[in-house]
């Protein structure tokens, strides 16, 4: 027995796929551009990374010569597994924030 095809489904189904696709596209560019900044515990090294997880920059906020090699490669360390934690962060906040509205097709 043939089903009936209920077209203002078919339609509300497409507008709702053509809107995740923008939404999508939004996503994807906030995430290749939104910035967090992150600093090391000593306040020595900051990190500048994307919510994509691409780090943009490294700053060392204090003189190097005093410090011994290991301790500043703590603080980059420290300063980049921070940057990891952000930008996964950032990416999560990101995601809320743009699909927030969206509301799946099953059920309406």
């Amino acid at each position: 027995m043939p089903r009936e095809i209920d077209e203002a489904w078919i339609e509300e189904a497409v507008r709702r796929y053509r809107r995740i696709e923008s939404l999508q596209a939004e996503f994807d560019q906030a995430v290749a551009t939104v910035e967090v900044t992150v600093r090391s515990p000593d306040g020595l090294v900051e990190v500048l990374v994307t919510a994509e997880g691409r780090i943009t920059d490294v700053r060392f906020l204090g003189p190097l010569h005093t410090r011994n090699p290991r301790d500043v490669a703590a603080s980059v360390r420290a300063a980049v597994t921070a940057a990891a934690d952000a930008a996964q962060w950032a990416r999560e906040k990101l995601h809320n924030e743009t699909f927030a509205a969206y509301r799946p097709l099953a059920g309406a």
